[in-house]
């Protein structure tokens, strides 16, 4: 009898666990509806749906080159293959014309889109999941408001087993709590909106923190610090930032709403459209999340002692800049004199980045640096910013290992980068064709 009891108690746990992996594993389809008409949203709520549309940097990720705004297509790189981000418009057929408000919450929040299937967290819900329901609503709207655009996403192809989509079940088990962030009493106000900025539908530290080998975001230390986007490093925010120059609030909110500081240049690669977004959003607001963002970096020095260190970094590198010897000394001399000269003669194409400060001549690795040589910045920040032309066609893998040498020596006055060769010639091929 007590064996009979046990064979049934087991078979009873058994299907409590069939039953437990089912409702985590199933979600439901949410039934589709006729797209609304512009005319029923507020023009209030859609002006803020479009100021948190640019926060969220939706058209970033979801317009590629050459499409229409946020009609998707963009392919996006990650260690388990490519994925193409969704058609966001309010087309019926392949964007989200016939996505109730429901329906949007629920892909927000949990990641799991109108039809039922679960979302790859490269669609960054793990951190949309953070937004209030005002806001929520007033995106929805703006994004039923836009022009629908009938354009299929391609599909995505990943390999076994990161193509069975139910396996985010057990992923968002593990990695994903959804629901709103709770306000730090111990911070300001000011401190407390950034930080709802910062990681709902900002979501920084989507490209500023490191994954695990599951893609999930490190905690802890780790949090903001550093990662990697469309194959740029994204330097750190927090106390492993390799500025040689820490940064303040001030020097944040600057660089929000302009792409630009002196003592840490312009927002390049990855940055520079995200700087476009989110510089439209209120003063407030983008002095709130540099509030926030500051207060995980190195504590800065106060005005005179940052004053001295700038002084100090400019006498060592530009105060000794002759005589010019060397190939990559001439390179520079010939090729960057003329835009990157820190005295008083005139200032071409915009701002004029001073090298003695520059965050990617101190990083871990030269990426970044040759992948600016190669290819220039034809889409700052800021049109006033200035451009910068690339080097590709006109500076072999040599003569760009030479100058990036000479730059990390004499600018940064750090130990030499290994292979930088076979480095920007990786970087040459991966990048041919994309500029």
């Amino acid at each position: 009898m007590k064996t009979k009891n046990k064979v049934l108690w087991s078979i009873v746990c058994l299907a409590l666990l069939i039953a437990c992996g089912i409702a985590l594993v199933w979600q439901p389809r949410i039934a589709p509806i006729t797209p609304p008409a512009a005319v029923r949203f507020d023009s209030a709520q859609i002006a803020l749906g479009q100021r948190l549309a640019a926060l969220g940097d939706c058209a970033v990720c979801h317009t590629r080159d050459g499409g229409a705004r946020n009609a998707g297509g963009r392919p996006l790189a990650t260690p388990f293959g490519t994925i193409y981000s969704t058609n966001l418009t309010p087309d019926p057929q392949h964007g989200i014309g016939s996505w109730s408000y429901e329906a949007f919450e629920r892909a927000m929040r949990h990641g799991i889109d109108r039809e039922g299937r679960h979302l790859y967290p490269a669609f960054p819900y793990t951190a949309f999941t953070h937004t209030s329901d005002d806001d929520l609503k007033a995106l929805y709207a703006y994004l039923m408001s836009q022009k629908p655009v009938n354009e299929p996403t391609p599909a995505t192809q990943l390999p076994f087993p990161f193509n069975q989509r139910y396996l985010m079940a057990g992923w968002n088990l593990l990695f994903h709590k959804s629901g709103p962030l709770k306000n730090d009493p111990s911070k300001s106000i000011e401190w407390n909106r950034g930080a709802y900025l910062a990681e709902g539908l900002g979501h920084c530290s989507a490209c500023h923190t490191p994954r695990n080998f599951l893609g999930a975001e490190r905690g802890g230390a780790a949090h903001f610090g550093g990662g990697v986007a469309d194959g740029w490093d994204v330097p750190a925010l927090n106390a492993a930032s390799p500025a040689p120059i820490p940064w303040t609030q001030a020097d944040l909110s600057s660089y929000l709403r302009q792409g630009f500081t002196p003592l840490h240049g312009i927002a390049g690669g990855p940055m520079a459209p995200v700087i476009d977004g989110v510089s439209g959003l209120p003063e407030d607001d983008l002095d709130a999340l540099a509030t926030y963002l500051a207060s995980f970096g190195k504590k800065p020095p106060d005005a005179e002692a940052q004053v001295k260190r700038a002084a100090e970094l400019r006498a060592q590198t530009y105060g000794r800049m002759q005589p010019v010897t060397g190939e990559g000394a001439r390179i520079f001399s010939s090729a960057c004199m003329a835009c990157h000269h820190d005295g008083s003669g005139p200032h071409l194409f915009g701002v004029r980045p001073s090298l003695a400060f520059n965050t990617n001549l101190h990083a871990e690795r030269p990426d970044n640096l040759i992948r600016t040589i190669l290819d220039g910045v034809t889409h700052p920040a800021k049109s006033d910013l200035g451009y910068m032309p690339g080097f590709r066609h006109s500076l072999n893998d040599d003569q760009i290992s030479a100058l990036v040498g000479y730059l990390r020596e004499h600018f940064a006055q750090q130990p030499a980068w290994r292979d930088v060769r076979g480095t920007t010639a990786a970087l040459r091929a991966e990048t041919a064709g994309k500029n």
